[in-house]
C-alpha cells in the first residue's frame, strides 16, 4: 500500500490507507472486500500525562478494554474529557517480531515497557494491507511480510513503539 503513487487518507480508527481516488475515503469493508463492524470509532476518556519537553503530547487514553499512553494530535482543552478518536500506527505488521497469536481471544489495550499491544482479530486485504478490529475501531496496518497461513480472522497481538501510536479526537 505504501509508495504506490495513490492518494493517501487518513481513516477512522486505522492506519494510513491508498485509493486510486483521493477525493473518496475507504471503508474498512473496502480493505478487506468484505463487511467488518465500524462502531464509528471508539469513545475513550483522554487524560494528561507529564509533559516532555520538545516532545509531542501525550496522554493516556481510557478505553474498554485497557489502557495506554500514545501520542494526542487533538487541542489541548480536549484533554480531560470523553471523546470519539482516530488510532493511526505508524509501523507495520512483522509477523513473529512484533505481531503473533492473540493469547486470549477477547480484544485488549494496553502497555508493556514503552510499547503499545493491541489483541484484536485480524482481517487480511488482498492488497497486501491488514485490519486489526479492536473492540469495534478498526486500525489499518501495512504487512512488512506475508503473515502465516490461517491467521485471516483469527485474534492476534500487534506491539508497537509508543511513539508510533497516535489519537486524534472528532466529533459524531
Amino acid at each position: 500500500m505504501k509508495g504506490a503513487g495513490r492518494g493517501v487518507h487518513e481513516f477512522r480508527g486505522v492506519h494510513e490507507f491508498s485509493t486510486d481516488r483521493p477525493d473518496r475515503r475507504p471503508s474498512p469493508s473496502d480493505v478487506l472486500g468484505k463487511p467488518i463492524e465500524d462502531d464509528a470509532g471508539v469513545l475513550v476518556k483522554v487524560e494528561a500525562v507529564q509533559p516532555v519537553p520538545s516532545k509531542p503530547m501525550s496522554v493516556r487514553v481510557h478505553t474498554a478494554v485497557g489502557t495506554a499512553v500514545v501520542l494526542w494530535r487533538g487541542a489541548p482543552e480536549a484533554v480531560g474529557r470523553q471523546c470519539h478518536v482516530e488510532w493511526t500506527v505508524g509501523e507495520d505488521i512483522a509477523w513473529g517480531v512484533n505481531a503473533s497469536p492473540g493469547a486470549a481471544g477477547a480484544p485488549e489495550l494496553r502497555e508493556e515497557g514503552d510499547h503499545v499491544v493491541f489483541r484484536g482479530r485480524l482481517g487480511l486485504a488482498e492488497d497486501g494491507g491488514a485490519v486489526l478490529e479492536v473492540a469495534g475501531a478498526p486500525i489499518l496496518f501495512d504487512l512488512a511480510a506475508p503473515p502465516p497461513e490461517g491467521v485471516d480472522g483469527s485474534w492476534v497481538e500487534v506491539r508497537v513503539a509508543q511513539d508510533q501510536v497516535t489519537v486524534w479526537p472528532y466529533e459524531v
